[in-house]
């Protein structure tokens, strides 16, 4: 009942961080309004540049361009998530640190790592939402997807989302010790882009150390993997490993953070 009981205490709290990130979001309409359309963009330039490459050829390793373009869509999933709930909160985590406002996080009767990661809402990316679903659904339909396969991409887009998650928290961390978060935040996200390219496009040392050292490559490569060959189910073993690894792996370093962490405001 204890478990219960914190859930739906941390749920209540993620429904207040959620109602004031809408209340801010909404009162500048304008830069609502063309973040949606920035979002929109970004989804159909990816579609369109995988559109582009298949005039050329008729396959990238072994996927055909409708494979391609489910892979695509399933990583546009992801990317959705990231941006509705985790965004904002790389950038302003710097801030925090530089500012003493990490301060007030740590004072507060939830977990520092929910708060600094989850604190912001971006309610501009929900039509998002809706595109991206629809463009997995379209392309799941084009390579005759299963009622099993269907019933698992819920499941598999939320570990994906939860191994991407962990990744770019630990790497968030070097900010306790380098303080200005703009670097870390550009490596971030070149890993992020790496983890929307399948992983039969790097060489075999690469793709190793991108699968096992830092498995940013199971983001993406790992489910869609596995629904296209369910004999590959391996790679959801490897996926799960990597998520037990990494949350420790977080705990502990986020720990070391803090305990270095010397507060701006004293």
């Amino acid at each position: 009942m204890k478990i219960f009981k914190e859930i739906n205490h941390y749920i209540q709290v993620y429904g207040k961080f959620a109602s004031t990130s809408i209340s801010e979001a909404t009162s500048f309409r304008t830069s609502f309004i063309l973040m949606i359309f920035m979002d929109i963009f970004f989804n159909l330039s990816s579609l369109f540049t995988i559109s582009i490459i298949f005039d050329h050829v008729s396959l990238v390793g072994d996927w055909n361009k409708d494979q391609l373009l489910f892979f695509t869509s399933f990583m546009l999933v992801v990317d959705c998530f990231h941006m509705l709930f985790l965004s904002h909160g790389f950038w302003r985590f710097s801030d925090d640190l530089k500012t003493g406002n990490l301060d007030y996080t740590l004072l507060r009767p939830v977990s520092s790592i929910f708060t600094v990661f989850f604190r912001y809402f971006k309610p501009s990316s929900i039509p998002d939402f809706f595109l991206t679903v629809g463009l997995i659904i379209y392309f799941g339909m084009k390579i005759n997807l299963g009622l099993w396969q269907w019933i698992a991409i819920p499941f598999l887009v939320l570990l994906s989302f939860t191994l991407l998650a962990l990744i770019e928290f630990i790497i968030s961390c070097a900010m306790f010790w380098l303080v200005e978060g703009l670097g870390v935040n550009f490596l971030r996200m070149q890993l992020q882009s790496m983890s929307r390219m399948p992983d039969f496009i790097y060489n075999q040392f690469m793709k190793r150390v991108l699968t096992f050292c830092i498995p940013i490559l199971l983001v993406g490569s790992g489910p869609v993997q596995f629904i296209f060959d369910p004999s590959k189910w391996i790679y959801l073993v490897y996926m799960l490993g990597g998520i037990i690894f990494c949350y420790y792996f977080l705990i502990f370093i986020w720990n070391r953070g803090l305990n270095h962490y010397d507060s701006a405001s004293s």
